[in-house]
């Protein structure tokens, strides 16, 4: 995708996830842009009014490239992310209270229950350092720890969120978002009945990703098009 195309779906992501309750005053959505480089937005952008050019290029050393403005002091989540997973093309950091609550309550998993959290069967790791991820090696400690995961939980601070492209990533944090609700519900009723390895492969044998990362997308962005929540011309873009 061009750099114009995929700043609008940064900041749409973005906006989608605040509308969703996922995002609030902090935390933040990127996109790789080349080899070396991602759109991310200004620390001080409001989450909720953040618009396709005011975001910032900047390179995987965390420095500005092109556009005004500093990037948020956990640029190095993202950064170091992307330096790691050549196969990851978004990412998202945010602070959802009760899916974070996943890394804080002793001998208790995030594990799926619901079909949409297969994407998690190969687990959701916890990273222990619960002080920001404000510098080079602190990001790379965080890559390391995700492995070849899809999200990662920061112990007692948030989540963050890898997958392909900004739309993929919402999706996928609605998911997991999702599926941490359902299981906080299902504790309260009794024990919870995970998916099994049977199940989770049978509903990846029928699953189609990008035509479902497109028709939630199309969903929630019609939605908020029509609420006032973003542009009509950004539908289009």
């Amino acid at each position: 995708m061009e750099l114009e195309a995929v700043c609008v779906d940064v900041a749409m992501c973005t906006r989608l996830l605040v509308e969703a309750g996922i995002l609030g005053y902090s935390g933040h959505v990127s996109a790789r842009v080349g080899e070396r480089e991602i759109v991310i937005q200004p620390v001080d952008d409001v989450r909720a009014e953040l618009a396709p050019e005011r975001l910032l290029v900047v390179d995987l050393d965390g420095s500005v490239t092109k556009g005004e403005g500093k990037p948020p002091s956990e640029v190095f989540i993202h950064t170091e992310i992307y330096r790691a997973r050549p196969d990851v093309g978004s990412v998202a950091h945010f602070h959802h209270d009760r899916t974070t609550l996943f890394s804080m309550v002793e001998g208790l998993e995030l594990v799926p229950v619901k079909n949409h959290a297969s994407r998690w069967s190969g687990g959701i790791p916890v990273h222990r350092d619960v002080s920001h991820i404000d510098s080079p090696a602190k990001g790379a400690a965080l890559a390391a720890t995700t492995g070849d995961c899809h999200a990662t939980l920061l112990r007692a601070h948030g989540e963050v969120v890898l997958a392909e492209s900004p739309r993929a990533v919402f999706v996928d944090a609605l998911h997991l978002v999702e599926n941490a609700e359902a299981l906080s519900q299902g504790l309260l009723l009794g024990q919870v009945d995970r998916l099994s390895d049977e199940e989770i492969a049978s509903f990846l044998s029928t699953f189609r990703r990008e035509r479902h990362v497109e028709k939630v997308w199309k969903y929630y962005a019609t939605v908020a098009a029509h609420a006032g929540v973003l542009p009509e011309t950004w539908l289009h873009a």
